[in-house]
């Protein structure tokens, strides 16, 4: 890695966005986030996820992310998944339930059915719009509508309402990015996406993940 960066500082030639992609490579090399690492912090769903976006989505036009905690004003948010692309940079919550599901997009809870229990969970697309908010204000210098909130349940579910917008399974969500076609930013403009996200993510730590719940009991109350 450093004999990487090394020689293309060698060239003389550093614009703005790669000095900010090497700055996010660096650091992330540095707290030790590689794949590997990323994936002992992952539930089965979010690792299957990962598998299946890396074989489906590679580079240079994808840059997969996971278990990404963000500071914000009242706390830190945690990011299942961030694929940064030359089509729009998806934001991934990763649900991996069984049973019947039941759902609006606009209630603040659904329920889960699982061998005649029921089970209340926070509606994932209120919950991944803060995420959306986070990363906007971070990339605040590409439009609004560049970064899209993806939710997607990977396990053995069953819909017995209408399944709301942006929801998907876990081929559905496949097809749906493979379907964003539209260029949105540059090759360049990409890699300075990930260098800032890279930059601005906390270390990958069994620390963090402590604090980050500490913050949402705080906020939501003991029980979270």
């Amino acid at each position: 890695m450093s004999k990487t960066i090394a020689a293309i500082l060698g060239t003389g030639i550093l614009t703005a966005p790669l000095f900010c992609a090497l700055v996010g490579l660096a650091i992330g090399f540095a707290f030790g986030r590689g794949r590997s690492h990323t994936l002992s912090f992952q539930n089965r769903g979010e690792a299957r996820l990962s598998r299946e976006i890396r074989r489906h989505f590679a580079a240079p036009n994808y840059h997969l992310m996971n278990h990404i905690t963000l500071q914000v004003q009242d706390g830190t948010t945690q990011v299942d998944h961030i694929l940064v692309s030359r089509f729009g940079v998806f934001v991934i919550e990763t649900k991996n339930y069984k049973g019947w599901i039941f759902a609006n997009g606009k209630h603040a809870r659904w329920t889960q059915v699982l061998f005649k229990r029921k089970f209340q969970f926070q509606n994932p697309i209120s919950q991944n719009y803060r995420h959306v908010r986070a990363v906007q204000e971070l990339l605040d210098f590409l439009p609004a509508d560049c970064i899209k909130s993806v939710v997607v349940f990977t396990g053995d579910t069953q819909f017995k309402t209408a399944v709301p917008p942006g929801v998907f399974s876990l081929s559905g969500c496949v097809d749906h990015i493979r379907q964003q076609t539209p260029e949105s930013m540059s090759l360049n403009r990409m890699q300075f996406c990930v260098g800032r996200l890279e930059a601005a993510r906390l270390a990958i730590t069994n620390e963090t993940d402590v604090e980050h719940v500490e913050n949402l009991k705080r906020k939501h109350g003991i029980g979270v």
